[in-house]
């Protein structure tokens, strides 16, 4: 399968990936892990458009990342700096890695599917991935540099050289309304 098969593929209320020519189909994912990917797109996005860094994408936008076989992979939350956003085409997948990518661990989510995803992403270009536990409490970030760091709840996530300045507590993004 093609990326190009992958647009016309008529599966609603599905998520759809592409691993290496191979369709990847699964159930949406839970209501809770769309608030966390809300939460955090909504403080990336005011910190990254309003100062002119680049553009947030929302959940399962899909990004052309490999070819031939075609790879598309949709992450939870992506941002592009805006040098960058030029490769965005107006229809289909940016033949792109974004620089910074979030995935949120669901349930169901196997380490192993996880940890392939973060290989891509960073084998693509992609700078920065936070992986974002909420089960656990933690998040680790990956770097294309090959160094790795597990955050607590007292931590943040940092955006590094990528969006210098943003941090968010990791609390913070997962404390359910009502919580103290």
């Amino acid at each position: 399968m093609t990326a190009d098969d992958l647009l016309r593929l008529p599966l609603p209320g599905k998520q759809t990936e592409l691993i290496r020519g191979t369709l990847i189909v699964r159930e949406p994912p839970g209501t809770w892990h769309g608030a966390l990917a809300a939460r955090l797109s909504a403080r990336l996005t005011v910190f990254g458009e309003q100062g002119g860094l680049g553009m947030v994408f929302s959940q399962d936008t899909g990004f052309k990342i490999a070819s031939q076989p075609d790879t598309v992979r949709a992450p939870d939350v992506a941002f592009i700096k805006e040098d960058r956003l030029h490769g965005i085409p107006d229809r289909g997948y940016a033949e792109l890695a974004p620089d910074l990518v979030a995935e949120i661990v669901s349930p169901n989510d196997r380490p192993g599917e996880v940890l392939a995803k973060v290989a891509d992403w960073l084998q693509a270009g992609t700078t920065l991935v936070w992986v974002i536990d909420p089960a656990r409490r933690i998040a680790r970030v990956y770097r294309s540099d090959g160094s790795e760091s597990v955050l607590s709840e007292g931590d943040a996530l940092d955006g590094e050289d990528l969006l210098p300045g943003f941090a968010c507590r990791l609390d913070e993004l997962l404390r359910r309304q009502g919580e103290g």
